[in-house]
C-alpha cells in the first residue's frame, strides 16, 4: 500500500467535490481539514479495506 493516496471527496457542507491526499499512517484516526471551497472544517476518518484506503467525511456536528 502506498503511504500517500489521492482521493476525491464531497464536502458535507457545500457539496463541492475536491481532491485530498490521505496518509496511510493515519489509519483509524480522525482529523480535521478545511474544505478547499467553503473553508468549513470537515472531520475525516481513514480506514483500510482490501489494501485500499477508505475515507469517510462528516461535519463537526454530526
Amino acid at each position: 500500500m502506498n503511504p500517500l493516496d489521492n482521493h476525491t471527496i464531497q464536502c458535507p457542507y457545500c457539496g463541492e467535490w475536491f481532491e485530498v491526499v490521505l496518509d496511510a499512517t493515519m489509519l483509524g484516526d480522525e482529523y480535521i481539514e478545511d474544505c478547499q471551497v467553503c473553508c468549513r472544517p470537515i472531520l475525516f476518518f481513514v480506514t483500510e479495506a482490501s489494501g485500499e484506503l477508505i475515507v469517510s467525511v462528516r461535519t463537526e456536528n454530526d
